[in-house]
């Protein structure tokens, strides 16, 4: 079974306030700090969607913003486009299209995906100047600064730092325990 280490700081548990898929009251919880430009993290999304799919309301999948604008200067513009698009409750679609389209994160680019998933571009582009967007990205940092995160993408399975490889089985494996019936998941 991979690796699960207790956090070195304290990671905030699931809350109303988080973009989660499945059910917020699910026994099984995976949360992911991760940036839409970087291609470890756009992969991991594809892992992600497959746990979603196989465990639907058993798992709740808390996705957090944790921009690294040193190493990807389009993350924190994308991850607050990401909130603006959730005012208009559309998350999860702008999510997916950013981590589809991760090399184009520039200003035109992000409006045009708004364009793309129905969003009100006026409604959008004044909640990015707002600065709440970005307040909500900056709070998804700190939080994932206090749980000891250091890279993207950063899972915590269950409530524990989860270090094993970012594969579909694995990350099963260490949601489910040791008692999972294993025969009904190898691929």
């Amino acid at each position: 079974m991979p690796k699960t280490d207790s956090p070195p700081h304290r990671l905030t548990p699931p809350a109303t306030r988080d973009h989660c898929l499945g059910s917020p009251s699910a026994t099984v919880s995976l949360v992911e700090y991760a940036e839409y430009e970087s291609l470890p993290c756009a992969e991991a999304n594809w892992v992600v969607k497959e746990l979603v799919r196989e465990l639907g309301d058993e798992l709740c999948f808390v996705f957090r913003n944790f921009p690294v604008a040193s190493a990807h200067p389009h993350a924190p513009a994308a991850a607050e486009a990401a909130e603006a698009a959730d005012a208009q409750g559309k998350f999860w679609l702008m999510h997916d299209r950013l981590f589809e389209h991760r090399a184009e994160l520039d200003p035109a680019h992000l409006t045009a995906y708004a364009r793309e998933i129905s969003l009100d571009i006026a409604t959008f582009e004044r909640d990015l100047r707002s600065g709440t967007p970005a307040r909500r990205v900056a709070e998804d940092v700190e939080s994932g600064r206090a749980a000891g995160v250091e890279r993207t993408p950063t899972f915590f399975a269950n409530g524990r730092l989860y270090s094993g490889p970012i594969e579909f089985l694995p990350l099963l494996k260490t949601l489910k325990g040791p008692d999972m019936d294993h025969d009904r998941f190898d691929r």
